[in-house]
């Protein structure tokens, strides 16, 4: 019986997680969040920026600002600029912290490097411009183990899978979905997907294979969008609503039997404790709870409340906290005219390093080239330990190689072409051609060097009198 009674409060290293505003000049002030109608974060967020989604006439737009680059930020200040619509989704490269992502109505998606300095004015020539949607595109994720490898979802009902080092598309997933995508998320390792549609089921899908190894139909009742994310063990864990417009959480497993649906977990596998936060646009709270491999597996904790409502959010990753201070996340809320940062601690006596709170997490190195990735490879990310916090790597440069034409050799067998210039008499020239392209490479490849040069010349000036 004392045992018992001892045992009344759920035990949990999390239980006394708090969330808390930074101070005022913390925020990021004066900046004209998006207001197109799109269900979009707005934001994102890595060690070293914060990009924002804004207002732009004459097509779409981004901000991003050097995480410390904090209080009223200047109506001048140089943005991403290069879409011809709105732009609806932005995605900071997990393996390069000066690259990010875009997705516009104008339905293309477009790839920034972004210098480690503030430049002079708006950038507006992406690395490469992937064409392949016929609809305003409005998701895009970055896959979390393999380099360069990108997707996209549209309102063509249409994924896509590129590869950004080579401007090609990898994997076209069509006709697996019969109605709008509502949002896509990778499992650890990249091996699979998990989408939810408007048609109301949510799918798991391996696209390598280009196969749905199982989906669940209405996994809430309530007709409002369904939201799916991958938990680190591999369950899914979906949002939605009931009939009754009562908001509704669910954990699924995977049946391993054959069978190709989801199921209620009844035993699961146990897992490093996880923490989730729920938050909506247009609400003015963060929930968060505890996964576990203890019935009922999801816990309430706590939650942050405010006066405002958020716009959007940003999600700082793991290596961006301060472990010095046992922060645990960091949320980027929108307003209508600012970004605040909203911290969340579990206090903790000792100034130790918190093992228990910080495990290893998955670190800026892939773990896969694109192409063993496409060809059946699976990793697990390459993790990192934060017991001495984590430095941001210097800028590295995307180098995008367009495939050559001229590489591939024509198919054997008769020409069929019409042609009535020699073969024999046409190669002098080809070669002559070939050296030119070889001879342009170069140069350019040595302009690049110089320019590169230049840079960094120009960043350690600007740092040096800031």
């Amino acid at each position: 019986p004392a045992a018992m009674s001892r045992r009344v409060v759920r035990q949990s290293k999390f239980r006394h997680v708090f969330g808390q505003p930074v101070k005022a000049d913390q925020m990021y002030e004066d900046i004209r969040v998006s207001k197109v109608t799109c269900d979009s974060s707005f934001c994102a967020v890595n060690p070293k920026f914060v990009a924002i989604i804004v207002e732009s006439g004459g097509g779409g737009a981004f901000i991003v600002l050097p995480l410390a680059k904090t209080g009223r930020v200047d109506k001048n200040h140089p943005l991403v600029t290069g879409h011809t619509a709105p732009v609806l989704d932005i995605d900071w490269c997990p393996h390069n912290d000066n690259v990010i992502a875009s997705a516009s109505e104008d339905t293309t998606v477009m790839v920034w490097q972004i210098p480690d300095y503030v430049p002079v004015r708006n950038i507006t020539e992406p690395v490469v411009t992937l064409e392949g949607h016929s609809k305003r595109v409005s998701i895009i994720s970055w896959h979390p183990t393999a380099r360069n490898v990108l997707l996209s979802a549209g309102c063509d009902n249409l994924v896509i899978l590129w590869n950004v080092g080579t401007g090609e598309m990898l994997l076209a997933l069509d006709d697996m979905h019969t109605d709008l995508i509502y949002n896509v998320g990778w499992n650890r390792n990249g091996s699979l997907l998990v989408t939810t549609c408007k048609d109301k089921k949510v799918r798991v899908i391996d696209p390598r294979k280009q196969q749905i190894i199982a989906e669940k139909t209405k996994p809430h009742d309530g007709t409002r969008p369904i939201r799916a994310i991958f938990v680190a063990d591999g369950k899914i864990f979906t949002t939605g609503f009931s009939r009754m417009s009562e908001r509704q959480l669910g954990l699924w497993d995977l049946v391993r039997d054959g069978g190709s649906s989801l199921a209620n977990p009844t035993d699961l596998s146990p897992a490093r404790n996880a923490l989730g936060a729920l938050w909506q646009c247009g609400d003015s709270s963060i929930r968060y709870f505890e996964i576990t491999d203890e019935a009922p597996y999801v816990h309430y904790l706590n939650t942050y409340s405010s006066k405002e409502p958020q716009r959007g959010m940003g999600f700082m990753p793991k290596r961006g906290l301060d472990v010095s201070k046992c922060e645990i996340a960091r949320f980027f809320k929108l307003h209508e005219r600012k970004c605040e940062p909203i911290v969340m601690t579990v206090p903790r006596k000792s100034d130790l390093f918190q093992d228990d709170l910080y495990p290893d997490t998955p670190g800026p190195e892939p773990a896969l080239e694109a192409d063993e990735w496409l060809s059946g490879k699976d990793a697990e990310p390459i993790l990192i330990s934060l017991r001495d916090g984590y430095v941001p790597i210097k800028n590295r440069e995307l180098k995008v190689v367009k495939k050559n034409i001229l590489d591939s050799k024509p198919p054997p067998g008769p020409r069929r072409s019409h042609s009535t210039c020699d073969s024999d008499f046409s190669q002098p020239a080809l070669d002559e051609v070939l050296e030119e392209i070889r001879a342009l490479k170069e140069t350019v490849q040595a302009q690049e060097k110089r320019i590169s040069a230049l840079e960094n010349k120009l960043c350690q000036f600007t740092n040096g009198t800031d």
